[in-house]
């Protein structure tokens, strides 16, 4: 095959620079003697500040986002800038070692032992220490990101638990129980707080014990979680009606009526959450600094610089504004039941399960999802009011969502079984049932009025507007 001439690389021709009369490459370039392209003119220096005039930090319009810090955008805590250096490598490598040493010594494991347990528990921490390192960083920076992240990986390996267990029935999965704790297995008897109702301040006594601080421990978590007084108050009388109507499932949660709205309702919750919003109303005001402990002199100094380390970076107020928009107003519904869902999910399975409400089990539940719940909110609340730079929803928002769900799940499938004792959920009481249709018509006529009807009639104002404007061109 002949090749042309005029496109040889070789050939003087494609050689040679363009004439005068050829366009140029681009505006600007210059050719050497050898057909080489010269850079084009240089470009001016640019001058600092505004055409000339040096800019002052308090020249700045302190109303534009860029003079803002926002704490999702802040990658790590700059006070305490020793801890962020990476240590992956040299963190595999201690790990490498404690495990070399704790399966192959003889002095940890015995010979012919049974080492299906400390198998269990080595994989399951080897899972934690990578979710440390190599997990994404959440919206928390304090008391570190790490902490955050292993929170993020115990709730992985919650939802992974409760995936298995979706899959299996409810008598194997009480013997699985017994693997964690030989002592369950054991059906439990439902206690009921609505024998004796008479109200008296010898029976209001005795009705106080240690759930009534849990109730008020509880509820201050809440308020740390949602900031926000009326969605407790919502969440507090929606949980009261919930054990109404689902007392006839779960025996205990027939109480008599001045322990539903006086003990726990008037009582614990408004302790729980008026103490919350407190501590709430302090990081509000909190003067913040950022200064390292090496900046800080004098014991006294660091010993509270060392405490703050465990305190909010920063505080943002949620403003949830639920009659805002329809998206505020779906994201308010859709958490308001996800909390109802993760409150009552625990006195179903423990009742499933049968554990005691005091178990070492149940209490980590609790708490491992009040660590969840801190990020997870958080993660929403930016999600639905800031959609512009949350674009997708956050990983600690995404997994609780699933884990909730999938509680639900294992509830429906176990509470369908024979085996558990637990009646439908359709044989509650008319009256039950009836509250629950006017409750879900609440829900769909306030956002059809509040923002279905308005938005109809701005399309047809708009349509009708469309109309006359094109009748007005036609008759000119």
């Amino acid at each position: 095959m002949s090749t042309d001439p005029l496109m040889s690389p070789t050939s003087p021709v494609a050689a040679s620079p363009p004439t005068e009369t050829d366009d140029p490459l681009s505006p600007g370039e210059e050719y050497d003697s050898e057909g080489g392209v010269l850079s084009g003119p240089p470009e001016p220096e640019p001058k600092p500040g505004l055409d000339g005039t040096p800019v002052r930090w308090y020249d700045a319009d302190r109303t534009e986002p860029y003079t803002r810090i926002v704490p999702f955008q802040e990658r790590h805590d700059t006070s305490v800038e020793f801890f962020y250096k990476p240590i992956t490598l040299t963190a595999l490598a201690v790990v490498l070692v404690i495990m070399a040493y704790t399966a192959m010594s003889q002095d940890v494991l015995e010979e012919g032992g049974d080492k299906r347990r400390i198998g269990v528990y080595a994989a399951l921490s080897f899972f934690l220490v990578f979710s440390m390192l190599q997990f994404r960083d959440g919206p928390f920076i304090r008391p570190h990101p790490a902490f955050w992240r292993v929170v993020l990986g115990i709730n992985m390996l919650y939802e992974l638990a409760m995936v298995f267990l979706l899959f299996q029935d409810l008598p194997t999965a009480r013997s699985l129980m017994l693997f964690l704790d030989p002592t369950l297995g054991v059906p439990l008897p439902e206690k009921s707080y609505a024998d004796d109702c008479t109200l008296t301040p010898g029976v209001l006594w005795n009705a106080i014990d240690i759930f009534c601080l849990a109730h008020a421990l509880g509820w201050f978590g809440k308020a740390l979680i949602l900031r926000d007084y009326w969605f407790c108050w919502i969440l507090s009388v929606a949980f009261e009606m919930a054990e109404y109507s689902l007392q006839h499932q779960l025996p205990n949660f027939a109480e008599c009526w001045w322990d539903h709205w006086i003990l726990d309702v008037l009582l614990c919750n408004w302790l729980g959450t008026h103490l919350g919003m407190q501590v709430l109303a302090y990081f509000e005001v909190k003067p913040y600094s950022w200064r390292g402990l090496r900046q800080t002199r004098g014991l006294r100094s660091k010993a509270k610089r060392v405490m703050a380390q465990f305190s909010p970076h920063d505080f943002t107020k949620f403003e949830w504004g639920t009659a805002r928009s329809f998206r505020n107003y779906v994201a308010v519904v859709m958490l308001l039941a996800v909390f109802l869902a993760a409150e009552l999910s625990p006195f179903y399975l423990k009742s499933l399960l049968w554990m005691e409400p005091e178990h070492p089990i149940v209490i980590a539940r609790l708490a491992f999802i009040f660590l969840c719940a801190l990020p997870a909110v958080r993660e929403l609340y930016q999600y639905t009011n800031d959609p512009r730079r949350a674009v997708r929803m956050g990983q600690h928002v995404w997994l609780l969502l699933a884990t909730v769900a999938t509680e639900i799940l294992v509830i429906i499938k176990w509470t369908s079984s024979p085996h558990s004792g637990i009646p439908p959920l359709m044989s509650a009481s008319k009256v039950v049932k009836m509250g629950w249709v006017v409750g879900g018509l609440a829900l769909v006529v306030y956002p059809s009025a509040k923002f279905g009807v308005p938005g109809v009639r701005r399309w047809v104002r708009g349509k009708k507007d469309k109309a006359a404007r094109r009748k007005a061109g036609k008759i000119e």
